[in-house]
Parts: C-alpha cells; structure tokens; sequence
C-alpha cells in the first residue's frame, strides 16, 4: 500500500485523512467501512490518539492499527494567555519550525485561528507573517490538528489529555471551539488541497461538524484557487482588500501585480454564487497616513458598488522594524461613516491578544526560511520585494 502524502516516517498520519480516505484504508487493510468512521469519530470528536482508547474496536485491530499507523497532531512549544482571555499557543512542525494558533473567546461564540502554512510566501509589507520569510505548507493533519489540539487542550486544561467521546463540547452542548477562520499564518489558498482536506474534516458530520458558515477562508487574492474553492468546498470568504486602487494595492499586498482587484472583484462575485454566505467580507488593515483617507474611502465605495460585502476595518498591530504607524482613532472613525453613509455594513475590529502578539497580522511563529527573503531584508534594507512566489500544490 502506497504511503499517503500526510504521513508520519513510513506510516500514514490518521488524523489528515479524510472520511473518504480513511474507509478506502481501512478496506485496503479488509476492514469494513464502519470501522473507518468509528476511528474517524473517537479521534476528531473523542481527541484521542491512542489506539488501545478506542474500546468499541475489536481488540485485533487495535493491536494491529499501531503498526500500520499513527494519529500525530503538532506538540506544544508554547502557550500564552492574554488579560483579555485570548489564548495562542506556539506548536512544533519539525525542523526548527513553529505554527501559531489563536483561540479567541467570546459570549457566543469560540473562534479558533488556523494557520496553512510555515510563514508566509506573499511578503504584505504590512504583516508580521510574511516578514518572517517562508518555509513549507501544512500538512492537512497539521491543519486540522490545529483544531483536534485546541479542542482537547480546552476541554481538559491539558493538551496531554484524551477528552473522551462527546467531551468536545462545552456542558451546554455548545461546542469550545465553534468557529474556525483560516487566517492564521500562510495563504490558505496557496495550499490548496491540504487546506480543502482539512476542511473537509472540519465540516464532517462524524468530525468536527461545523457548518459552512462557521469556517472562514481568507485569502489575499490568489484568483485561480478562489476558482477552485467555488467547486470543491465552498465556505465563508474573507477577503485581505486594504487598499481602494491598484498602485497602492500593489505595494501594500504585491500579489495585486499578478491578480488586479478587477480579476479579484470579478472571481469573488462568481464565488459567492455558491458560498454560504451571500456576501464577502473585505478586511482592511488601518494604516496611518497609507490608506486611511476620506478620499480612499469614497475610493472603496466605488470599487464595491456592485458586490455583496461588509467590511471589517482592522487597527493596524505594530510588530518590530515595521515602516508604519496605526491610524488614530479619529481617522478610522471619519473612513467609516464615509462607507456607512454609502449603506455599507461596517465594522472596527476589536483588538484581542495584543499584549501577546496574536492580534491580525502579528503572527510569527518559528520559520526556518526557504524563500531568502529575511537575507535580502538584511541586504537591502527599505526596499520592496518586487518578486511573487506563490506556492500551490495540485
């Protein structure tokens, strides 16, 4: 049997298949397909990584899975707890690499922030993320894990504790972690298929069990995999907008040079033909003196006259050696009530996490970096990186 590409040494890492790929496994192994979605529900809904836990399996087969293979999420480097109650934790990728995760409490609701891959390849002048350079993709089992992780380590105090089966949920029946938003470190679309596969999982009734609303995809704009998302696993679409014209969209977020807001706007229209939502959210970081005008913001108006969208204004978080400052508070008032008064739905960010830097764009993890991006930042200080690697597995 081929080794899968989610795979830990020589044997294949459970926790990334899918439904569909751990049944067409199991039956290669002569297993009936039942069997498939009891080890699929004790991991993802029990947070179990030990076979011998799954006590509603034959005993021959979970003396015999150990062999075959593995179920393996990230392990803790670190963990931080904000005043506020955001948590964010550091977990190990291997090779001198770390993955940051965000759990974002609040009254109705537990959002989780995943990231999709080691760094960053887009270089967005603006984020801590893509100054750190760029190392490899995720995994899917690294992906979901993020999730499988969190789950367990909130429901227990201690992510070295199995939950148990239904122990995923809060005592209310309400699930700890009821929201995911793919905005962690990384372009999810640059990943493209660990990503849908992640989600896949998320969205699995014998899974996670989220909805399509509750998963969040935000993408700087890489058009040919938002094509693709609208067929294979359509979810709820943030889009990383901020800037109202190309010229200052291409400095700001440089794969505006490849794909120009008029592709972006026009994929994203297509998209939403099919999303679980009827509308786009436009993030727009608030930076001072950049993009924070009156003027640019009857700019935006125009460029989204004709798209289902709300936008969410985003207080720019400093992170070190950054060339800009936030916008006061005044000017972020003034830019919304010129995209209210124009009957768009407008809402500021609150800052979560900040004292720990896991507030929006301060993500940095642990990157070994492949793309010599942090080298040229050493060599040429100030000066725009004008070459865009964007990373896709097919």
């Amino acid at each position: 049997m081929a080794v899968p590409q989610h795979a830990v040494g020589d044997k294949p890492n459970l926790l990334g298949m899918t439904l569909p790929e751990m049944t067409a496994f199991f039956a290669a192994m002569g297993e009936k397909p039942f069997r498939a979605k009891q080890v699929f529900r004790w991991i993802h809904q029990g947070g179990v990584d030990n076979f011998d836990a799954m006590t509603d399996l034959a005993k021959s087969l979970r003396e015999k899975l150990p062999s075959v293979a593995v179920i393996a999420a990230p392990k803790l480097m670190t963990e931080q707890a904000s005043k506020d109650g955001t948590r964010k934790w550091l977990l190990d990728v291997g090779a001198g690499n770390g993955i940051e995760v965000v759990f974002i409490p609040e009254s109705d609701r537990g959002t989780l922030c995943v990231s999709s891959q080691v760094g960053c390849a887009l270089d967005c002048t603006f984020c801590a993320t893509g100054k750190q350079g760029f190392n490899r993709n995720l995994t899917a089992g690294e992906i979901v894990g993020q999730l499988w992780w969190a789950n367990r380590a909130l429901a227990t105090g201690s992510p070295t504790k199995a939950m148990g089966p239904g122990l995923a949920n809060m005592p209310n029946g309400e699930r700890i972690v009821s929201n995911v938003v793919m905005m962690g470190m990384g372009e999810p679309l640059a990943n493209f298929d660990n990503v849908t596969n992640a989600m896949d999982i998320m969205l699995d009734d014998h899974g996670y069990g989220l909805s399509r609303r509750r998963v969040t995809l935000s993408t700087s704009g890489v058009v040919p995999n938002l094509k693709r998302l609208k067929e294979r696993c359509p979810v709820a679409l943030a889009v990383s907008l901020h800037a109202p014209n190309d010229a200052l969209r291409d400095v700001l977020v440089p794969i505006n040079q490849k794909y120009p807001l008029a592709e972006l706007l026009a994929t994203i229209k297509d998209y939403l033909e099919a999303a679980p939502r009827d509308f786009v959210t436009f993030e727009y970081v608030m930076l001072d003196g950049v993009n924070d005008s009156v003027q640019h913001a009857h700019e935006l108006v125009k460029l989204v006259a004709d798209i289902e969208c709300k936008f969410n204004l985003i207080p720019w978080n400093p992170f070190p050696g950054a060339p800009y400052a936030r916008s006061s508070n005044n000017a972020i008032h003034r830019f919304r009530d010129v995209l209210q008064q124009a009957g768009l739905i407008v809402t500021i960010r609150k800052t979560r996490g900040d004292d720990i830097d896991a507030a929006c764009g301060q993500l940095a993890g642990q990157v070994v970096d492949k793309s010599q991006r942090t080298l040229q930042s050493k060599l040429e200080p100030g000066q725009p990186h004008r070459t865009i690697s964007i990373r896709a597995t097919v």
